[in-house]
């Protein structure tokens, strides 16, 4: 079965790299694309690079251009896709690329984004461990549960913030198998400028970036801390997460490296780290633990659909510390879309999606 595709926001940085993957999709047929200053224009206008996509033109981001597909995904700035996607009366999977059907809590919401709170979807990380809120599809007895778990059959999926799930997948086996602690998370991130959309902002400019790293959203500001708290209380946070999270935008278009640490929980060794890690992702296709004393680079992970970490213990400090890598663009957005979609639809989880990346 070949489903058709809309894709709303087709002009922006997310947009097209939902385009890139979904052109490979041997499931997944690409009938319509949306934006808005650019509606009306070809395509290949604002996505030179998607060569056979070309025969496309941008159309209106309203309902009825999008209802009656059997699945949209939009990558729109946050807060306009709720509202939009309420209006769907036709529509098999709606994937929201954007923030507005992540959050569980409306304070969280009302805090970090403000304006309306629209419903939590299926949340689009299968990775991620999940504390008894789910039943193994398997049935396995000592089986873990993941998020994998609540997105078959979803008619509804919020993709994740990239640098949300990055540090999210980074910390969930350690709380999941209680070797951490959940107060006292530190992350500092290297980031692409890619995640903030391709709007012409100043401070994103090459003149601005190039040669120089910059720090943002410093002192417990940024959007996706709330984010990675409710996934780290679904992995199975005894109390509530408390992370001090600081960005840092680096001259590279795409990609993001994440350096977690946590406090170890009292009587911990090394070992029983390694093995909560390990375990946590031993089969997963997309999740790759490196060996011991191995760390990822961002560029190992351009243009693929996985996340990369390494697992070090710091004796003196007594914490844990994670370093992951991923495209912010391929398994931080549109990737994790896709590879949601996939389950939910009954697919292989696999289908469309690589793990090559592209070097040099």
């Amino acid at each position: 079965m070949t489903y058709s595709v809309a894709v709303a926001g087709a002009s922006g940085y997310a947009g097209g790299e939902l385009l890139r993957l979904l052109a490979a999709h041997p499931e997944f047929e690409i009938k319509t694309v949306t934006g808005h200053s650019s509606a009306g224009h070809p395509l290949i206008e604002s996505q030179p690079h998607l060569r056979s996509l070309a025969h496309l033109t941008l159309g209106a981001t309203t309902p009825e251009v999008l209802d009656g597909h059997d699945i949209v995904f939009f990558a729109l700035p946050h807060g306009a896709s709720g509202a939009l996607t309420a209006q769907l009366k036709n529509v098999r999977l709606a994937v929201d690329c954007g923030a507005d059907h992540r959050l569980e809590s409306s304070d969280d919401w009302a805090a970090f984004y403000g304006g309306e709170h629209h419903e939590a979807w299926s949340y689009g990380v299968p990775e991620l461990l999940r504390s008894g809120s789910a039943q193994p599809a398997s049935g396995a007895a000592g089986a873990q549960h993941k998020q994998r778990d609540l997105l078959v059959g979803a008619t509804h999926i919020a993709a994740p913030g990239c640098n949300a799930s990055t540090v999210a997948l980074s910390l969930a086996p350690g709380i999941a198998a209680g070797v951490i602690e959940a107060e006292d998370i530190v992350s500092v991130l290297a980031v692409g400028p890619s995640g903030a959309g391709k709007a012409a902002k100043t401070h994103l400019l090459g003149a601005e970036l190039m040669g120089t790293a910059n720090p943002y959203a410093v002192g417990g500001t940024h959007r996706h801390i709330p984010e990675i708290q409710q996934g780290l209380r679904n992995a199975g946070a005894r109390v509530d997460p408390t992370i001090s999270f600081t960005p840092v935008l680096v001259p590279m278009s795409r990609g993001i490296l994440a350096t977690s640490t946590a406090r170890l929980t009292p009587g911990t060794t090394a070992a029983q780290v390694r093995a909560a890690w390990e375990e946590a992702y031993a089969d997963e296709p997309f999740v790759h633990v490196l060996p011991e004393g191995v760390y990822p680079r961002t560029a190992d992970t351009l243009g693929a659909n996985t996340c990369l970490m390494g697992v070090a213990v710091d004796e003196a400090a007594g914490r844990v510390v994670v370093v992951a890598a991923l495209d912010n663009l391929a398994k931080g957005t549109a990737g994790a879309a896709i590879q949601s979609a996939n389950i939910a639809l009954g697919l292989p989880e696999t289908t469309g999606l690589g793990v090559n990346g592209v070097a040099p």
